[in-house]
């Protein structure tokens, strides 16, 4: 998955102790977020915080789109100079990856006591599924690596927890994870491109569903598509659905299968 935080968060500076020569050889936007890369001036503290230069990005993105965030826009969101960012962020791409461990948020945490690794990875779905509907921007900024920033290792460790009692290998715990978030990733794609394309209708999202198996019924011939006309009959398109039925069903979906991986 990718994910989860600015670096300057509680987690990050705890995990990354006093930072002594701890970025030899990290790329400058990791080091940043885990908080181990050194400040490259000397002289008075920066008025700028990392945390302050993500936050507000942040909100840029979430008010005006991904599109509206650039370094010189975030400069002037916080009233400082566009070159001032530079001291904190090298370029747009590494404030982008920054903005992406910020969007998912904290973890959901480990298996609670007593409950199962199934209703463990279905919080944690959920719980993936609320950082997307926070922030629908952060899925369509390309996957860069693999985890590595700081929440992306949070939520990391608490799906490979939840499966620590399963007998899975850790090769196949990492499959399920990489299933997990890509369902996520993708039906929250999906859902905001249905979305957009609802308000570019100017149609209501029942009448935008009921007028698709009307123009069906006009350009298809029954005879040669007899399960098709099976489905409109049956008013699947009828209404707009909430688009929690299909998530629900395909997370028990992938669950039940992954059950049949850990009975085997």
């Amino acid at each position: 998955m990718t994910g989860p935080g600015t670096g300057s968060t509680g987690t990050a500076d705890r995990a990354a102790g006093d930072g002594s020569g701890a970025s030899a050889g990290v790329p400058d936007s990791i080091a940043a977020a885990w908080g181990v890369r050194e400040r490259p001036h000397k002289g008075p503290k920066p008025a700028l915080s990392l945390a302050r230069i993500v936050d507000a990005a942040v909100r840029i993105a979430d008010t005006e789109g991904l599109d509206a965030v650039s370094m010189g826009r975030v400069a002037a969101e916080l009233g400082a100079a566009p070159m001032s960012l530079y001291r904190h962020v090298s370029a747009k791409e590494e404030l982008l990856r920054l903005m992406v461990d910020t969007a998912w948020g904290d973890s959901p945490g480990p298996l609670a006591p007593g409950e199962s690794w199934r209703a463990g990875l279905s919080r944690w779905a959920w719980a993936m599924r609320a950082g997307v509907r926070r922030h629908p921007w952060v899925v369509r900024i390309p996957i860069s690596g693999l985890p590595v920033m700081p929440r992306e290792i949070a939520w990391f460790e608490d799906a490979l927890a939840c499966m620590g009692g399963t007998g899975l290998t850790e090769a196949r715990k990492a499959s399920v994870i990489m299933l997990l978030s890509g369902y996520v990733r993708n039906l929250a794609t999906t859902e905001a491109d249905i979305a957009a394309a609802v308000q570019a209708s100017g149609l209501a999202p029942d009448e935008w569903m009921a007028s698709y198996p009307r123009m069906l019924s006009r350009l298809t011939d029954p005879q040669r598509f007899p399960a098709l006309a099976a489905f409109i009959a049956a008013g699947v398109f009828d209404v707009y659905d909430d688009p929690d039925d299909e998530f629900i069903f395909g997370l028990n979906r992938i669950l039940d299968g992954v059950a049949v991986l850990v009975r085997a």
